[in-house]
C-alpha cells in the first residue's frame, strides 16, 4: 500500500511560479513511476508528467513540456512540480499517482487526494 498526500495547490496569476508536493508513505517509491495528472471542469483526468522509479528519466504532456518539471526526493519521500509560466488552461486539480510506466503508457496503482490550482489574468 502507498498513500499519497499532494500539497501546493493555490490561486495564482497567469505567468506566476508554482510548486506541487507528493508526500508517499506505506511502500513509497520503488519500484513505482511517479507521476502527476490534473482534471479541468467538466473534462477528463489527463497525464502531465512522471518520473521513472530510479529517478533516471521523465516526460511530460506537450501542453507542459518546457513549463513544468518533475522531481523526487527519495530522502523526504516526496515527488514535486514545479509549474512555471502557468496558463489560465492549467486551472485543473493535480493528482499525484503511484504506478507503472512503460511504452508511453501509465497504469496507475495508487492515486493521491488531489490539490486545487487556479490560474487567474
Amino acid at each position: 500500500q502507498v498513500q499519497l498526500v499532494e500539497s501546493g495547490g493555490g490561486l495564482v496569476q497567469a505567468g506566476d511560479s508554482l510548486r506541487l508536493s507528493c508526500a508517499a508513505s506505506g511502500r513509497t517509491f520503488s519500484p513505482y513511476a511517479m507521476a502527476w495528472f490534473r482534471q479541468a471542469p467538466g473534462k477528463e483526468r489527463t497525464f502531465v508528467a512522471v518520473i521513472s522509479w530510479n529517478g533516471g528519466s521523465t516526460a511530460y504532456a506537450d501542453s507542459v513540456k518546457g513549463r513544468f518539471t518533475i522531481s523526487k526526493d527519495y530522502a523526504k519521500n516526496t515527488v514535486y512540480l514545479q509549474m512555471n509560466s502557468l496558463r489560465l488552461e492549467d486551472t485543473a486539480v493535480y493528482y499525484c499517482a503511484a504506478g507503472q510506466y512503460a511504452s508511453n503508457r501509465y497504469r496507475a496503482d495508487y492515486w493521491g487526494q488531489g490539490t486545487q490550482v487556479t490560474v487567474s489574468s
